[in-house]
């Protein structure tokens, strides 16, 4: 065994995660128990400012010329705040959860409004979700052969697979992946997955998406979710996944999902003999290539996603047609979307052999993107503003392994006739085990 491999062990040891192990085991977080010790408990978090050289107002895009000389707008954020906590029971059976905080969490209140005859009032104090994004029982029979069972991550994609922050460079998570597709993508099903040599592989049977929820600004990004206090299953997803390190520092990834997304609500009033949008199926595909490579000081990421729905044009005028106060998305639905991205960073400090010694590392990065929520079909109606391009660079700082301190300035660029819109980021992040 090297020294290095030997260095590395000892590190877990002290309850810490590296940024490759980060890289590795991003879907399985929750899996990292410190040998010897049956519970686990980390997390990761992030605390974002931005500073945004554009209008913000919700019909820039109706009216670009109305907007084009509004002034700036800034805000703070803690876009995620996450718990991991993991038990392990012995025998090969396991338990994992992750419970995520985003954007503070919500908050209501209940007040007594002195002017309305002393009427109690239930507000909205602020925004955010609290959501629990994994909990599952994993079976394990052996490195090739695991099954889990309840709620967990989908990792189709680049950004799903590897969302913690150390994974990414930008400030935010990568646009394109996280307008197209739910974004982390968690569901509930049966997953089988395992290793073999130089192979990880994963295949999936979860509940289906909506297509009621899917929309012309996000596409299928809101599929996954529920306005109730259950998940509509009355149609089922399948997932596959296949990551290859056959060669060293690199990782090759495909993965894709299928499944029947129309009649997967309740009431399902939309689906039986007779009833208008009975014929209208929905059928979702999705594939994805990305790719992490990691080694001679630079990390460079990529991926590329492909997405197609049938009968986007009946599903739009089925959506359209929806009651008013359902919670469900008005607007069309492309028949296509996709989302391509590239990044890359140097290490400056690994010429520095203060630094190095110190395992401090500060990367200069790039990133591009190009992606289109809504790829018109024939008698669909275009907006251009949909199909996009990003540009962002800046500086990742790790003055230890676990903590990174972030900076990047991007510019959102539009097709003629819109206005671009340029920002600036900076945000602090972690991603650590404490037990």
């Amino acid at each position: 065994m090297s020294k290095s491999i030997t260095a590395l062990l000892t590190l877990i040891a002290a309850c810490s995660i590296s940024t490759v192990q980060a890289q590795v085991n991003a879907a399985d977080s929750v899996m990292n128990h410190v040998k010897g010790n049956r519970l686990s408990i980390g997390g990761y978090g992030e605390v974002a400012y931005s500073r945004n050289f554009y209008s913000d107002n919700q019909f820039r895009y109706r009216r670009p010329k109305l907007y084009a000389k509004d002034p700036s707008n800034g805000r703070f954020d803690i876009p995620h705040a996450v718990i991991y906590l993991g038990y392990d029971f012995g025998k090969g059976w396991s338990l994992g959860t992750e419970i995520e905080f985003e954007h503070t969490g919500t908050g209501s209140a209940v007040e007594i409004e002195a002017d309305e005859g002393g009427e109690f009032e239930s507000e909205i104090e602020k925004g955010g979700e609290v959501e629990l994004e994994q909990f599952w029982i994993q079976k394990s029979f052996a490195k090739w052969a695991n099954v889990k069972l309840g709620h967990f991550v989908v990792p189709v994609g680049l950004n799903n697979a590897h969302h913690e922050p150390l994974n990414f460079f930008t400030v935010y998570r990568p646009e394109g992946e996280n307008t197209i597709l739910p974004s982390t993508w968690h569901d509930t099903g049966i997953a089988f997955w395992g290793r073999l040599k130089d192979f990880k592989y994963q295949f999936q049977v979860v509940a289906g998406l909506n297509a009621l929820l899917f929309g012309r600004d996000g596409w299928v990004h809101k599929g996954a979710g529920s306005a109730y206090e259950f998940k509509p299953a009355n149609k089922y997803g399948f997932v596959v996944r296949v990551d290859n390190y056959s060669i060293p520092g690199l990782r090759l990834g495909v993965s894709g999902y299928m499944g029947q997304a129309m009649h997967n609500t309740s009431p399902n009033e939309m689906e039986g003999k007779g009833k208008p949008y009975d014929g209208v199926k929905a059928m979702t595909y999705i594939g994805a290539l990305d790719f992490t490579y990691n080694k001679h000081n630079w990390i460079v990421r990529g991926q590329a996603d492909y997405g197609y729905v049938s009968g986007a044009q009946r599903l739009s005028v089925a959506k359209a047609n929806m009651q008013k106060s359902s919670p469900y998305d008005k607007t069309n639905v492309g028949k296509n979307a996709y989302a391509i991205g590239i990044e890359a960073g140097y290490d400056l400090f690994s010429q520095i052999v203060k630094m190095r010694a110190d395992n401090q590392k500060f990367y200069l990065f790039a990133r591009y993107e190009t992606y289109d929520s809504h790829v018109a079909g024939a008698l669909q109606p275009v907006y251009t503003y949909t199909a996009r391009q990003r540009v962002a660079f800046g500086v990742n700082y790790f003055p230890i392994p676990q903590v990174v301190i972030k900076a990047n300035y991007s510019n959102r660029m539009f097709k003629s006739g819109y206005n671009n819109e340029p920002s600036i980021n900076i945000g602090v992040a972690y991603e650590g085990f404490f037990l």
